[in-house]
């Protein structure tokens, strides 16, 4: 393992130092409203001169690869973007971003109106139904949400959900939510919860046969090779134009790239930078992605805070933005919060690349040749085990001896939620999917937090106390606080913000959202 890490950087080492600096990225304006950013990002589309548009063929049947597969489709268990990319396009929320990622209704008819403090009235759209024809209603929209909540600690979701009390119908169509303080966030936190036909939850086979109200169907799981969906012809927003949709799982990204160019699939994930010029259609954007290793504060040698700033310095995180992505992605500034959203702190400059400080650091310690576990896992994010590889190898550079653990995502999962036995090092890539700070902070500063690898009780309470402060700039200067604690002991090892790359077939249109979400009745495929 040593051999073939050092190997890899090598080769990084040496494609950054040959690399350009031509590749334009994408970057949204920064938001200051303490709201849901209206943050913008136009795609980077590096296919053939525009043409006159072809018409849109309705009908079509498309294939998109994916890298990995859900560990379920109840859409309440897991964190799973497996789950997510598909279940987004059979199950619907109460409230739903457009491309740039402002708020508007869905299933709900308005937005929430916020009665006092901790209290929101939400009317709900009338007319729609589930695909097995029972009727949405304040009933099931509360259903949904308190069956969320009753699975506490069993849901990977409890982080986005933790502020709210009670769910109940006031009548037919009106659903009241109580929370436990104030709660700012409550809108962006309709924008997460799927609703289910609460009738069907208790029912055998629930987490491989989804019913909702959106635009797919659920068809088929073929375990191990892909999930099918056909268009809802009944939907309440219209039919949409792709009438089957198949999702493929395929972890390795050369395959999901030769899948492309054979005409087996439509759309690939995860493009890597050195494809998008051999594919059809490379369409990207500044996305959520922030990967990062949580760096275990609780036992073992990354206990003491100077092992983990060596651990920091000894990653040459430019480098890495340019060699495996070429250029795409930008150096975080000791946050996992991008520039461009609430609560990002300006204040935090990125740790130094420094091996030989690095390397003093670790010996004064009495770190020298401790093994370090890092776990992770390869295909769900672009250029994971990449990033891991060579992360582990840079630490291998300063004396450590990283014992890389590759496993399943399901199986990754567990490790990464795993309250009770915390690996040195576990890779995560971070994203802000509330377009707030609360839940991401809360996940992973938090020493409560469901990813979080820290004891630290003022880092916490900030984080608790930014989650229910109205102030906007009360709350945004909490946020700043939290964040330099965290850069400040080195909780994380920081490395990138990421784009989101897709590789597209010539017949197949789409523009990628901030959000990162594969909503197939977007798409579009002409000729």
């Amino acid at each position: 393992m040593r051999r073939s890490l050092l190997t890899f950087t090598a080769l990084v080492l040496l494609l950054a130092a040959c690399s350009g600096s031509s590749t334009d990225t994408t970057a949204g304006p920064t938001d200051t409203s303490g709201e849901a950013p209206a943050t913008t990002a136009a795609p980077d589309d590096t296919s053939a001169p525009e043409t006159t548009a072809a018409p849109a063929v309705d009908g079509a049947e498309i294939t998109i690869a994916i890298g990995s597969e859900p560990s379920t489709l109840d859409p309440h268990t897991r964190d799973d973007g497996g789950e997510r990319a598909i279940n987004d396009n059979i199950y619907e929320t109460l409230l739903a971003r457009d491309a740039e990622g402002n708020l508007q209704p869905l299933l709900a008819a308005d937005l929430p109106t916020q009665v006092d403090d901790t209290t929101w009235d939400v009317t709900i759209r009338d007319g729609i139904s589930f695909t097995n024809g029972n009727a949405l209603d304040a009933a099931a929209v509360a259903g949904s949400f308190n069956r969320l909540i009753g699975l506490g600690d069993e849901s990977e979701q409890s982080g986005f959900f933790g502020t709210i009390a009670s769910v109940e119908a006031v009548d037919a169509m009106t659903v009241r939510f109580t929370t436990s303080g104030p709660d700012p966030v409550l809108p962006s936190r309709l924008y997460w919860l799927k609703v289910i036909d609460p009738s069907t939850a208790d029912a055998d086979g629930f987490d491989e046969n989804p019913v909702g109200t959106g635009p797919y169907t659920f068809v088929a799981w073929n375990r191990g090779s892909d999930v099918v969906l056909e268009a809802n012809a009944d939907y309440w927003g219209g039919a949409p134009s792709v009438s089957k949709v198949t999702f493929r799982f395929i972890e390795e990204g050369g395959t999901r790239l030769s899948g492309l160019l054979g005409g087996d699939f439509d759309m690939i994930t995860n493009l890597s930078p050195e494809d998008a010029a051999a594919v059809p259609k490379a369409v990207s954007v500044t996305g959520l992605e922030h990967p990062i290793f949580i760096l275990s504060a609780i036992d073992g040698p990354t206990a003491d805070v100077n092992v983990r700033k060596a651990m920091n310095m000894a990653i040459d995180k430019q480098a890495l933005a340019d060699a495996l992505f070429g250029g795409r992605a930008t150096v975080d500034q000791c946050q996992i919060l991008g520039s461009n959203l609430f609560g990002f702190n300006p204040a935090l400059e990125a740790y130094p690349y420094d091996p030989d400080t690095a390397r003093q650091m670790v010996i004064d310690a009495g770190a020298e040749g401790a093994t370090i576990s890092v776990v992770g896992e390869s295909g769900r994010w672009l250029k994971d085990r990449e990033l891991i590889e060579a992360v582990a190898n840079y630490w291998s550079e300063i004396g450590l001896v990283p014992d890389v653990q590759i496993y399943e995502f399901g199986e990754y999962l567990n490790r990464l939620f795993d309250r009770e036995t915390r690996a040195s090092a576990i890779f995560v890539s971070s994203s802000n999917d509330l377009l707030d700070p609360t839940r991401q902070l809360g996940n992973y500063y938090s020493s409560d937090g469901i990813g979080s690898s820290n004891t630290n009780e003022d880092l916490r309470q900030l984080v608790a106390d930014g989650a229910v402060t109205t102030d906007v700039a009360a709350r945004e200067g909490i946020y700043h606080q939290a964040t330099q604690i965290a850069c400040d002991e080195a909780y994380f090892a920081f490395l990138l913000n990421i784009e989101d790359s897709y590789g597209l077939s010539e017949r197949l249109d789409y523009t990628p959202r901030l959000d990162g979400r594969l909503l197939v009745k977007d798409m579009t495929v002409t000729g």
